[in-house]
């Protein structure tokens, strides 16, 4: 074997030693990321009153009227008096099938007794309609699911992550702003503080 070669050859092997050592590095990053979020005892990120993607905290909620799966229109400021938790979600987003039980559980459970009304907005400018009832059929969701189907209220609201989750008290001003999925604990420990 020449020189030329074992120089080559010994190049290719160090390579290959730093792609190993890299990928190992890599793997025990993302286990490492996965175990911490694993770990964390609250799902879901609050928005801060400053964050770009608030849509006000403190504020009155941007009222809007939306068309139910029958076809019934519904409009946020009728359930003033109510708590709402308003959520944004869509049938392809892995973490909104994930919270979507826990919703239904709450409302079952809780909701009449806790004055609160769900009220679901799917992402249908992304959906299909089939889709849409699909889901809520497979998950035997009860509450209200409304359409989106124009911009507008996405825009309203800055909803640029799913699920995006708002606590609205009985007054009808925005207290909380959630981006991720929320289980059944979290939903209870946000409504309760509610006014």
């Amino acid at each position: 074997m020449s020189n030329n070669m074992k120089k080559a050859l010994g190049a290719i092997v160090i390579i290959a030693l730093v792609a190993i050592a890299a990928g190992m590095f890599i793997h025990d990053k993302l286990e490492e990321n996965k175990k911490n979020a694993l770990d964390d005892d609250t799902p879901g990120y609050e928005v801060g009153k400053g964050s770009p993607q608030s849509v006000g905290l403190e504020k009155p909620a941007p009222d809007f009227t939306l068309n139910t799966l029958d076809g019934n229109p519904l409009t946020l400021s009728d359930l003033k008096g109510k708590k709402v938790i308003l959520n944004f979600w869509a049938t392809w987003c892995p973490p909104c099938k994930d919270e979507m039980p826990h919703f239904q559980e709450y409302y079952e459970k809780y909701a009449e007794e806790d004055n609160v009304e769900i009220v679901a907005v799917n992402y249908t400018l992304n959906d299909k309609m089939a889709s849409v009832e699909n889901f809520v059929k497979s998950y035997d969701l009860t509450f209200p699911v409304l359409l989106m189907e124009e911009e507008d209220v996405r825009e309203t609201y800055k909803v640029y992550t799913l699920p995006s989750t708002f606590f609205i008290n009985s007054k009808g001003v925005i207290e909380k702003q959630v981006l991720g999925p929320l289980d059944l604990d979290t939903l209870r420990n946000y409504v309760t503080a509610l006014e």
